[in-house]
């Protein structure tokens, strides 16, 4: 990533003169952008899939949420653990982007960043394009996010002040990142001011501005170099013909729109926050790229109506390991829901599908899929919206045989035992849409290309 200094001379000494604009509208090269998201309530595996699709792109990008978010990366031995970093920073020949839609914040960001450069990784700040209109996370939104918390009786936020930052920006009230490309004494009277706000909506908590401004101030040499007009950064990119690949945070069941509101975070993990994330087209937007856990997971509070509270469902959490990687959190397991993939279909459009963990259910005797909802004796057509039903729904399922084999050594379709097969077929058999990737383990080399 080249460093663009401000204003208008700025842009012209990155881009070249103003005609580029104009050439830029009538030059387009092809460009594929491939957008992976969750399908479920997250921790679906989506930066597995990310990692293995990164080696034939040029650019992977982050389009909403925050640090609240956690994907993990294995590369041989070792374990890669991403909150903020888009999952392709792992190759060193990647230009990776933190978009407009994403929450940032710094001290976590450079946490992050140090922790994986002390695992191997190399050039991370070089590599690394943060939007110019992203929004800052301060100290003081996680502490409003605490006291959130407490307030509404939990709704199992991570505290990590994404909530209160996205208020924030919707307040038109919030620091972005351009802010720290100006002046030092307008910067600090904007925080001054936010945090005089807080003060007086939370008179029990405390929002020091003096020390809040020194540990602000204290990353502005660092993170300036980084901060670029991203907007014309992935329009130069795509006019140019470079491959893309976008990196959805969450998931679709977590949307603050699509969800089970309000137990959900607080941006659009839907394809649509690809758009108003990074400022990219619809229409260029190629491939959208459902990831499928085998089962389900869900971490924290809210509906869940394949959820499992018994041993079938401490196994599957005991097996595949469900922990949170953000929280460390217990996540909580059931049966794989073919009502919520279809829902989460409807609004994605999805054009291939990702099946992980997939080893996980290779012990049980016997396995569920649902795919019904019944309410009051009555079959639904749709996933309702509203909190109180779900919460009354039962589950429809179609029963499988287990396959009572290992698949953790299988490489090809066609390997896999045969029921393991018709479980992935009825998957696409119900959504209409193509698995092309299934995974078997942890490790780069677990994932069968189909």
């Amino acid at each position: 990533v080249s460093t663009q200094s401000t204003g208008s001379s700025g842009i012209n000494a990155e881009y070249g003169d103003k005609r580029w604009a104009t050439r830029f509208l009538f030059d387009w090269v092809m460009s594929a952008i491939t957008v992976v998201l969750g399908s479920q309530w997250g921790d679906e595996g989506k930066g597995k899939i990310v990692d293995l699709l990164a080696e034939k792109v040029n650019i992977v990008a982050r389009c909403q949420g925050g640090n609240n978010a956690g994907h993990t990366v294995v590369v041989g031995d070792t374990h890669y653990d991403f909150h903020l970093l888009p999952s392709g920073i792992v190759y060193d020949n990647i230009e990776c982007v933190i978009g407009n839609g994403v929450v940032v914040h710094i001290p976590s960001l450079f946490e992050e960043m140090d922790k994986n450069t002390a695992k191997g990784l190399t050039g991370i700040e070089n590599r690394l394009l943060i939007s110019d209109r992203a929004h800052i996370v301060t100290d003081a939104h996680q502490t409003v996010d605490g006291a959130n918390e407490k307030a509404s009786g939990s709704l199992g936020t991570t505290k990590k002040g994404i909530g209160p930052t996205y208020s924030s920006k919707m307040k038109r009230n919030n620091l972005r990142m351009v802010d720290l490309l100006g002046d030092e004494a307008v910067l600090k009277a904007k925080l001054t001011k936010l945090l005089s706000e807080f003060a007086q909506a939370y008179p029990g908590e405390s929002f020091d501005v003096e020390s809040q401004w020194e540990r602000l101030r204290g990353y502005l040499e660092r993170v300036r170099p980084m901060i670029k007009d991203s907007v014309l950064f992935m329009h130069q990119a795509i006019a140019s013909g470079k491959n893309i690949l976008v990196e959805g945070a969450n998931a679709t069941m977590l949307d603050i729109d699509f969800g089970t509101y309000p137990y959900v975070t607080s941006s659009n993990c839907t394809v649509g926050g690809v758009c108003t994330g990074l400022g990219i087209p619809p229409s260029k937007i190629n491939e959208v790229i459902g990831v499928v856990k085998a089962y389900t997971t869900r971490v924290g509070a809210g509906t869940f109506p394949t959820e499992l509270n018994d041993e079938i469902g401490k196994a599957l959490g005991d097996i595949g390991h469900e922990y949170g990687v953000t929280t460390g959190r217990r996540r909580r397991c059931g049966w794989l829901d073919l009502m919520v993939l279809r829902y989460t279909h409807m609004i994605n459009g999805f054009t291939k599908i990702a099946v992980t963990k997939l080893d996980i259910l290779d012990t049980f005797e016997e396995l569920k899929v649902c795919t019904g909802y019944r309410l009051d004796g009555v079959e639904l057509s749709s996933f309702p919206a509203d909190h109180g039903l779900l919460e009354r729904i039962e589950p429809v399922y179609t029963v499988i045989e287990g396959w009572k084999s290992s698949t953790i050594d299988c490489r090809t379709y066609d390997s896999l035992p045969e029921q393991a097969k018709a479980y992935i077929r009825l998957i696409e058999q119900f959504l209409g849409v193509k698995v092309c990737w299934i995974g078997v383990g942890q490790s780069r080399d677990s994932i069968i290309v189909v």
